[in-house]
């Protein structure tokens, strides 16, 4: 199929920052793309051929979206399964697959299937609800992390259980509690693969968490680990890739324990935020290799040319309104230093509304830079 300057129309689920990004490939390529996303200020409307306003959950907003492009893919998971899968049985092809997604939206299911294929996951136990869980209270091991199934987005959805009093407040809605894991480091490998079963890793990543907001705060590439521990990380992503049998990019998050075992946290099948380095960092970035994948084009090369580290611009504490990045112009007069801004007009505390790329082939450089980039450009509001 001819995709470049021709009919081709290639449908996005989602019009957030992850969709804007992986529009700037698109417009590299001149593939037409199809925007779907409830917000008519959706970051992804600037750079789309056309964009459609509507609810991604809703069954025929979804159905008839599908039926206007070639190739459908989502950058969030919470769209209508139903939907998806009435496309693909009529003949559409949607990357990652409808049953990918299935065994991925819901953090239960998606546990279970990690104990099924012997892919090694902290202890965990799902329950129907938040009451369930209470009556059960007794049989679990304090602390553990509790976990709603669904919905859980950026840190949302997630809590530590020090104490049964930790539970209060906390939605009645179907949940998990893991067992707490005693870990050094919490790493991500990306993988991407095409409908022809190339496959390839990025990398694998280090990810330093906010304390507060539960929201990565630095992405470090490489990871700072032994090379076989990384040898490891890389197998397991792969193992978990083969297993869901998904088609494009799919994050695999990890625990790195104690006495150097992987553990798999959660993934996300689409582009992800341990993967944004690579637009400077690497000679193919996670979205172009997206792109290539669900079109099942030749792999690009995810090797990184040079040490990148990614830092977050999230929302300052008590600010909300419209947006002002404070002293963006400082950070760009250092070499090295990326700002990606994402479109988002409205901040509010720990909103995800940025991030910047500092690259630097020396990697404790490029971490100090990084900690400078963080002191320096603040996401306030104004007037």
């Amino acid at each position: 199929m001819n995709y470049f300057s021709s009919d081709f129309k290639l449908g996005i689920l989602g019009g957030g920052q992850l969709g804007k990004m992986l529009l700037f490939d698109t417009r590299k390529f001149d593939i037409q793309t199809y925007v779907l996303d409830p917000s008519d200020e959706a970051p992804s409307k600037i750079a789309c051929n056309k964009f459609f306003q509507g609810d991604l959950m809703d069954y025929e907003t979804v159905y008839n979206f599908g039926k206007q492009v070639d190739v459908l893919t989502f950058e969030i998971e919470l769209v209508n399964l139903e939907a998806l899968t009435q496309l693909e049985n009529e003949g559409l092809k949607i990357y990652p697959s409808p049953k990918t997604l299935k065994g991925i939206q819901n953090k239960g299911v998606q546990k279970e299937f990690y104990a099924k294929n012997n892919i090694p996951t902290a202890p965990f136990e799902r329950f129907e609800n938040l009451e369930s869980l209470k009556s059960k209270i007794n049989d679990l091991k304090l602390p553990f992390v509790w976990k709603c199934t669904e919905f859980g987005y950026d840190g949302n959805g997630v809590k530590i259980v020090r104490e049964v009093s930790d539970l209060d407040n906390l939605p009645n809605v179907e949940c998990i509690a893991e067992t707490m894991v005693p870990f050094k480091n919490e790493l991500a490998v990306i993988v991407v693969r095409n409908p022809s079963r190339e496959m390839k890793t990025y990398p694998v990543v280090e990810m330093e968490f906010h304390p507060e907001a539960n929201q990565v705060e630095y992405v470090i590439c490489p990871a700072r680990i032994d090379d076989k521990v990384a040898e490891k990380a890389r197998a397991i992503a792969l193992q978990v890739s083969e297993n869901f049998n998904h088609v494009g990019l799919l994050a695999v998050e990890m625990f790195q324990t104690q006495d150097d075992e992987i553990l798999v946290n959660e993934v996300a099948p689409r582009p992800h935020n341990s993967g944004h380095y690579s637009i400077e960092a690497s000679y193919t970035s996670q979205f172009e290799n997206h792109l290539r994948a669900i079109l099942d084009l030749p792999l690009g090369n995810t090797d990184s040319k040079v040490a990148g580290i990614m830092v977050n611009l999230v929302g300052a504490e008590g600010h909300s309104g419209n947006v002002i990045y404070e002293n963006i112009e400082t950070i760009l007069g250092w070499d090295g230093v990326t700002p990606h801004i994402y479109g988002k007009k409205q901040t509010r505390p720990f909103r995800k509304m940025g991030h910047v790329t500092i690259v630097n082939e020396n990697m404790a450089e490029a971490r100090r830079i990084a900690q400078e980039v963080k002191n320096t450009i603040k996401v306030i509001s104004g007037q």
